[in-house]
């Protein structure tokens, strides 16, 4: 980026504050192009020839028996909600934990409402009986 921006300034050219973005926007344009470039090599290098094969339903390696399209338990999908939701609360607790001694008071309090607000929704879950498995 230095070299970029000495380039610059080698042209006479005065961007002001602009120069200063320019890293992000370098990053994001290649976080951008890169993706389409997969996508664009994909799309090329994939065959497009229709089959039957192509076209059956696969699970497992095995042809299916009976019905394929099931519903599925809305448990399962509470289930996993409720993990994610408790494991992003400890995604949370780490860097809290990391400067604990540093954020003081302030940081130990706005801690207590975090966790007393996860502790809330648990106790919802416990209510509504989302734990019981039927």
């Amino acid at each position: 980026m230095k070299i970029v921006t000495n380039i610059m300034y080698a042209r006479g050219e005065d961007y002001g504050v602009l120069k200063e973005y320019f890293g992000i926007l370098l990053f994001g344009g290649v976080a951008f192009i890169i993706p389409l470039a997969v996508f664009l090599v994909s799309y090329l290098l994939s065959t497009k020839k229709d089959s039957a094969e192509k076209g059956a339903v696969y699970e497992c390696g095995m042809e299916t028996r009976g019905e394929t399209w099931i519903q599925f338990k809305s448990g399962y999908f509470l289930y996993a909600l409720i993990f994610v939701v408790f494991d992003v609360e400890t995604v949370f607790l780490y860097p809290w934990a990391v400067k604990f001694q540093q954020l003081g008071l302030f940081g130990f309090v706005e801690m207590l409402v975090f966790i007393a607000i996860l502790l809330l929704g648990y106790w919802y879950a416990w209510k509504e009986q989302i734990f019981k498995w039927k």
